[in-house]
C-alpha cells in the first residue's frame, strides 16, 4: 500500500497500516518534508513544542522484522515500512513507489489539486488500484469519485463491475474526526466505529474481583488475565490460555471469572433529557411566536367573545353562530346600531364595543411581537437560563462545524463559542437554532455565559491549541469534574497534556486529540476496501468491522444471528442504518442495533459485523489479501491469493 503526503495524517496513516492492519507500506512524501510541518501561527514556546517531531513512523527501505511474541526470536517479515521522496507525484514517483503492483493508493496531501492530479495519474497506471483521496471539496469529491469509478470499469470491459476491486473513496479528515470526538465528548472514548446512523463505540469494562463479565452485554472480547501482573506478557501469545480472546460466546465469557471485557455500545445522549425536549421544542420560531404574556391576552380576549356570543345566544333566542356574527361585528365597531331592540341587546352591544377596545392594542402588540420574531429568526440564539447537561463547542472552523452537526444528529444539546462571527460554522448554527457565545473563549465571562458551570462535557476545537488548553483550564477552574476533549496538532505535546490534566484532576475525564490521530483510521480502513468500517485494537490484536450484504453469502443467508456467529473469527452485530431492508422484511421493526439471537437474515438485509482479519478474509470470500504477518491472528500473505 502506498500513503502520498507529507503532513502528520500520512505519517499517522502509514503507521496504522502497518502496525495494527500488518500490512507493506510504501510512504511517498515530496521532497524535503519527510517529518509533519508545524502549524505557521505558532510561536515561542508553543512553536518549539510543536516542532517536535514523532516517532510514529520508522523510516526504512527494507522489511522490518519484530519479534515473534510466541517464541521470543525475530519472527517472519510482517510487511516493509520504507520512504520515498520525491518533488511531486507524478508518473516517476508513482512508479517508483510501486503504483502498478500496489493494492491502495492514499492521496492525503493538504492540496486538493495535487491530489487530484495524482489520482488521474494513479488511475491510469492502474485501473484495478483501490484510491482513498483527501478532499475538503465535498461536492466535488462526489463527482470525482464517480468519474474515477467509471474510469475503472472502462479500462477492465471484460470485467464483472461487482467483482473489480478497484474502488474510489473521498474523505475529508474533518469527517472522519468528527465522530470520535463527538464520542470522546458523550461517552468517553474515540473508539468508534460508525455505520450509517449508528454510532458505536468500545468500552473497557472491569469485572467485581472475583466476578464474571457480564454476559448480557455484546463482548468483543476478554482482555488478558495477565495483563494486570508485571511478570505477565499483556497480551502476547506467550500468555497461552490467558491470553486475549477476540469474540468470545456467552459460555466463556461466564467462565472468566474477574477478567476485564470490551464490550461494544451505542452512542447515546448523556445526561439530563429535559435540555434537549427545550432545544428541540424552539427549533421551530412558531413556537415562540408570542410572549407568555401577549398569549394570556389573546386567550382572555377570546373568552371575552365566547361569553358575549352565548349570551346573545341566550337572551335574542339567535342561532349560535348568528349571534357570534353579531358579537364581532359589535367588538369590530361595524355593526348597526342596537336603537329600538331589546335592552339586552343593547348593553350587550355596549359591552361588545369595550371588549373591541381592549382587544386593539393586544393585536397590536401581536403583529410587532410576530414581526419581530421572524427578523430575529435568523440570529443566533442566546443560552438558555435553565440550561444543563449540554455540551459546550468551542470553535465553528471546519472540524468545529462537523462536529455540531454529529451532536446534533444525535439529540444532544450544544452551546457554541465562537471569536469570529463570519466562521464557516455560524451559519450553520443560526440553520440549527443552536445557541451560540459570539466572543473569544480567553476573555472573561464567555464561558460563563454558555453556562459551563451546568455543562456535562467541554469540547475544545479552535486551530490554535494554546487556546483549547487555557479553555480547558479555565472550565477545569470552574467545574473540577468536567469532562474535557481537547484538539491538540502535536501528539507529543496532546500526550503531555492528558497526563498532566489526568493527574491534576484524577477524578475527572480528560481526553486530548490530534485531527490526523482520529482521522487515520478512517483512511485506513477504506483503503482495505469499502467493505471495512473501522477497527479497535484490543492489546497486541485487532478487530476490524464490517459491513457485508446478506444475499447469496452461504455464512449469512437464511441463517439466525445466533447461527451466523462463529467465535473467534466473526459476530452479527447489527443492520447496516445505510442499507437497511423494508419494513415489512424486518422482524424487530426498526431496531438495527443488539438483533435478537433468532432474528432471521434475509436477502435484503446489509449487516454490520466484527471479525478477526483471518475471519474477515473467510467471509468476504478473499483468500487472503486483508494484510500480512500477523496481528494476534494466523499470518495471512498479501501476495498469491492464499493465506
Amino acid at each position: 500500500m502506498i500513503v502520498c503526503g507529507g503532513d502528520a495524517l500520512a505519517h499517522r496513516l502509514a503507521g496504522e497500516l502497518h502496525e495494527v492492519y500488518g500490512e507493506r507500506v510504501t510512504l511517498l512524501v515530496p521532497a524535503g518534508a519527510d517529518t509533519p510541518r508545524a502549524p505557521t501561527a505558532r510561536s515561542g514556546r508553543a512553536l518549539a513544542l510543536f516542532g517536535r517531531v514523532t516517532a510514529a513512523v520508522t523510516r526504512t527501505t527494507a522489511p522490518v522484522t519484530v519479534p515473534d511474541p510466541a517464541t521470543g526470536d525475530d519472527g517472519e517479515t510482517t510487511g516493509a515500512l520504507r520512504v520515498v521522496a520525491a518533488a511531486e507525484a507524478d508518473d516517476r514517483a508513482l512508479t517508483e513507489a510501486g503504483v502498478e503492483r500496489a493494492a491502495a493508493l492514499a492521496l492525503v496531501h493538504e492540496d486538493d489539486e495535487t491530489n487530484i492530479r495524482a489520482a488521474l495519474a494513479a488511475r491510469r497506471l492502474n485501473p484495478r488500484l483501490r484510491l482513498v483521496i483527501r478532499l475538503y471539496n465535498r461536492k466535488l469529491g462526489q463527482h470525482f469519485e464517480t468519474l474515477l469509478d467509471q474510469a475503472a470499469a472502462v479500462a477492465e470491459p471484460g470485467l464483472d463491475p461487482e467483482k473489480l476491486d478497484a474502488a474510489t473513496t473521498v474523505l475529508s479528515d474533518a469527517d472522519t474526526a468528527a465522530p470520535g470526538l463527538a464520542a470522546a465528548a458523550v461517552a468517553g472514548t474515540s473508539k468508534v466505529v460508525q455505520a450509517g446512523g449508528l454510532l458505536l463505540h468500545a468500552v473497557e469494562r472491569l469485572p467485581a474481583a472475583g466476578e464474571a463479565s457480564d454476559p448480557g452485554r455484546c463482548t468483543l472480547a476478554l482482555l488478558s488475565a495477565t495483563a494486570g501482573d508485571p511478570a505477565g506478557c499483556e497480551g502476547s501469545e506467550r500468555s497461552g490460555e490467558d491470553g486475549p480472546r477476540l469474540l468470545p460466546d456467552d459460555r466463556t465469557v461466564a467462565a472468566a471469572t474477574g477478567r476485564a471485557a470490551v464490550t461494544l455500545e451505542a452512542v447515546t445522549a448523556a445526561g439530563p433529557a429535559a435540555p434537549a425536549a427545550r432545544l428541540a421544542a424552539s427549533a421551530l420560531p412558531v413556537a415562540s411566536l408570542f410572549s407568555r404574556r401577549l398569549r394570556w391576552s389573546l386567550a382572555g380576549a377570546a373568552a371575552a367573545v365566547l361569553a358575549l356570543a352565548l349570551a346573545s345566544t341566550f337572551t335574542t333566542g339567535d342561532h349560535p353562530l348568528h349571534a357570534a356574527y353579531l358579537t364581532l361585528l359589535d367588538i369590530f365597531a361595524i355593526g348597526d346600531p342596537a336603537v329600538g331592540e331589546a335592552t339586552s341587546r343593547q348593553v350587550l352591544q355596549i359591552l361588545a364595543g369595550f371588549v373591541g377596545l381592549l382587544l386593539l392594542p393586544v393585536i397590536v402588540a401581536a403583529l410587532l411581537e410576530g414581526l419581530g420574531t421572524f427578523r430575529s429568526a435568523t440570529t443566533l440564539r442566546r443560552p438558555p437560563r435553565g440550561l444543563s447537561g449540554h455540551v459546550v463547542l468551542l470553535g465553528l472552523g471546519k472540524v468545529g462545524t462537523r462536529v455540531l452537526a454529529r451532536l446534533r444528529a444525535l439529540g444532544i444539546p450544544v452551546v457554541c463559542v465562537e471569536s469570529d462571527p463570519e466562521a464557516r460554522g455560524i451559519a450553520v448554527a443560526r440553520r440549527l437554532r443552536v445557541p451560540t457565545v459570539v466572543g473569544d473563549v480567553t476573555e472573561e465571562g464567555v464561558l460563563e455565559a454558555a453556562r459551563i458551570h451546568r455543562a456535562h462535557a467541554l469540547l475544545a476545537l479552535t486551530s490554535v491549541d494554546i487556546t483549547n488548553l487555557e479553555a480547558a483550564l479555565s472550565a477545569r477552574a470552574v467545574t473540577p469534574d468536567l469532562r474535557v476533549v481537547l484538539r491538540l496538532f502535536d501528539d507529543d505535546f496532546a500526550t503531555a497534556v492528558f497526563r498532566t490534566l489526568r493527574t491534576a484532576h484524577p477524578a475527572a475525564l480528560t481526553r486530548s486529540r490530534s485531527v490526523s490521530h482520529l482521522s487515520a483510521p478512517a483512511f485506513a480502513a477504506a483503503m482495505q476496501g469499502r467493505e471495512v468500517l473501522g477497527a479497535v485494537p484490543v492489546e497486541r490484536r485487532v478487530l476490524l468491522f464490517a459491513a457485508v450484504d446478506v444475499a447469496g453469502h452461504p455464512l449469512l443467508d437464511g441463517l439466525t444471528v445466533a447461527e451466523a456467529f462463529r467465535p473467534g473469527a466473526w459476530r452479527v452485530l447489527a443492520l447496516d442504518g445505510s442499507a437497511e431492508a423494508p419494513a415489512d422484511r424486518r422482524r424487530d421493526g426498526n431496531r438495527t442495533w443488539r438483533l435478537e439471537p433468532d432474528r432471521l437474515l434475509l436477502p435484503g438485509d446489509r449487516v454490520v459485523v466484527a471479525a478477526t482479519r483471518r475471519g474477515l478474509a473467510e467471509l468476504l470470500g478473499r483468500g487472503g489479501r486483508i494484510g500480512w504477518g500477523r496481528t494476534g491472528d494466523d499470518p495471512i500473505r498479501a501476495e498469491g491469493g492464499r493465506p
